[in-house]
Order: C-alpha cells, then structure tokens, then sequence
C-alpha cells in the first residue's frame, strides 16, 4: 500500500488503487461568530484564580493552570478558530497560511507573528516562549517540527491536538463529525477561560448548519469528487473525512466512498471510470501543482482523459477553500457553499 501526505494536511493517504480493493468560507466570507476585533476577555461568571483546566487530548493528558497569554497556533485551521473566540492578544506566533484569510478575522490575523512558512522547527517554536500550542495536525509535532507533545510538556508547555489527527492512527475517529469540531472549539474556548464565547461561537455554527441541511434538497443525488490538489496523482476524498461527512449531509453521494482512507492518491482511468457528476475542487494558494482552482480546471481542460469526465465537459464546478476541506471553523461555511454550488448547477 503506497502512502503519500497531502499539502498542509500533513494526512497519511493510500493510493486510490490500493484502497478500493479491500483525509473559504460561505461565499460571503463570514462565520457568523461574534466580532473579533476586541480582546477576549474572561467569562462574567468566573470570578478569582481558576481551576487548572485538564483535558485529554489525543490519548494525552493536558493540563493547563491559567489561561494562556503567549499562545502559537500551528496552522491556518487552528488560527482561525482562536481568533473567531477573541483571542488575537494571546497569541504571540502563527504558521503555515494556506489560503486567503477570512474577511472579519483578516485584521487581527495580520498582528499575529508569523514564525514560520510552513511548521516552525522546534528551536523557532521555543523562540517566542508559547505558554500554550495548539495544532489540527499531529505534523505539527513531528521531531523535525515543533518537537513532540511530551516534549514540550516537559518543558512546561501544554499542547493541544485535534482528534481529528491523533499521532496514534487508531484513536482517529472513524469519521469526521460536526459535533467533535464544535467540542473542540469547546475545548480551546474552556482552556482560555472565554467559555461564554465558545459557546455562542457554537450556538450560531449549530443554527447555520441545520438551515443549510434544511436548504439541501435538490430532489436528486449527486455523484461527488472531492479534487484537493496535484495533477499527474490527484488527491482526491475517500470515506470517513470531512468531504464525506459533508456530502453525506447534503444527500450527495461520494464517488469514491470506498476507499478506506480519508484521502487518496488516485488515477485519472479510475476517476473516469466513475464519472463523477460534480468534482469539488480545493482552492489553494501555495502555487504547487494543481493547487488553485483554476489550475486545476485548466488541467481537467486538457488532459485527454480529465477532460472527459461528464462533470469537466459540462462545467460542472464547485470551488472551496483549501482549508474548508479539513475540520475547522470553516466546515459549516463549506456545507453552505457546496449545498448552494449543487443547488445552482441543478436549478
């Protein structure tokens, strides 16, 4: 079984081949959180010194004595959900942007340091002396990056991981829900003391995500191809990731929802085998190979076997960001766009 990793991702993925035998935003831009623009501040209900908050965290105990004031977020994903809870005067480090920055969170994103390109290395990390690191990707916490959570536990650093990638592969959920997405931002929410915020965070996420499964019938199923990046070996959507969780919730099939992995690295005879009826594609700005949308529809254009798949020959495209692929504070915006994109195309 050949396994790849995927752009900032960072996922293990197994090839299309192999797998089927047996990983911005609504279009208007907004998350419908609260403003971010003032600092966060402590719930009105807690009153003298917290409790040390403890969590488990991908097999990990955390534990936390104050809310953090020197935060370093290790990726986009991560980011965007500190600074939808108010928490741009905490944080003292950022990483690895993928994508254009949610409109309302743009300002106070652009205050925050930028460490590093992609991960920063453990010596960068150390370097801006985080009292709290939070990643969605357990790449984040290899050696050659950030160093290890136990690590830097021992250094006195509490650091936090998705679930949706724990280091240990068998404690990964067997798919992604919207209801871990909103733990975790439960989780961070209690961590920084700003609960009360979580919570309306979460609140207005629930409300938009029914009225979008409400808002998503069209009557038929669509055959989905979820297109991440690359052109000579696609990344495309197998079972078990967000992609199919939001397909699933719109009533659109996935066209490659036996592939055990949550992304695989297909070929384009099988692809054209299945003839999916729509390819979503990732929108990314990273400037590799079939990153942007529109790289990717000019290659779909002109390969002689992409271009004829029934969904490149009729246009029909629906456009994500990149990040909108993985759990994050974007997913509820990602079920909205698609569900629109799949209204459009059948209206």
């Amino acid at each position: 079984m050949k396994i790849i990793s995927v752009g900032v991702a960072g996922c293990l993925l197994a090839a299309l081949t192999a797998c089927a035998s047996p990983g911005g935003a609504s279009s208007s831009g907004t998350t419908g959180a609260p403003s971010s623009g003032a600092p966060a501040t402590t719930d009105a209900s807690s009153s003298g010194a917290r409790a040390a908050t403890e969590l488990t965290s991908c097999g990990l105990p955390l534990r936390v004595t104050s809310p953090p004031r020197r935060a370093v977020s290790m990726e986009q994903n991560a980011t965007e959900i500190m600074l939808t809870l108010g928490l741009a005067d905490r944080m003292v480090g950022t990483a690895y942007r993928t994508d254009p920055v949610l409109d309302e969170l743009k300002g106070d994103y652009d205050k925050v340091p930028v460490l590093a390109a992609q991960y920063p290395g453990r010596e960068a990390l150390l370097a801006a002396t985080p009292d709290f690191v939070y990643s969605m990707r357990a790449s984040a916490y290899a050696p050659d990056a950030g160093g290890t959570r136990k690590d830097l536990a021992g250094l006195g650093v509490p650091a936090y991981l998705s679930s949706n990638d724990c280091e240990d592969r068998a404690l990964i959920p067997a798919s992604v829900s919207f209801d871990a997405i909103f733990a975790e931002i439960g989780d961070i929410a209690k961590i920084f003391d700003v609960t009360e915020r979580g919570q309306s965070v979460v609140t207005d996420l629930r409300r938009r995500l029914e009225a979008a499964r409400t808002a998503a019938d069209t009557g038929r199923e669509a055959k989905l191809m979820w297109y991440y990046s690359g052109t000579k070996t696609p990344a495309i959507a197998g079972r078990g990731g967000l992609p199919d969780t939001i397909g699933t919730l719109l009533g659109a099939g996935n066209a490659f929802s036996d592939i055990t992995r949550q992304w695989a690295e297909g070929d384009w005879e099988t692809i054209a085998e299945r003839d999916p009826d729509v390819i979503v594609l990732a929108d990314l700005t990273r400037g590799g190979d079939g990153d942007s949308a529109e790289a990717k529809k000019a290659f779909l254009r002109s390969d002689p076997v992409a271009s004829k798949l029934t969904a490149v020959r009729n246009d029909r495209f629906i456009v994500v960001p990149g990040s909108a692929m993985d759990p994050s504070i974007r997913s509820v915006g990602a079920v909205e766009q698609v569900g629109r994109g799949l209204r459009d195309l059948d209206g």
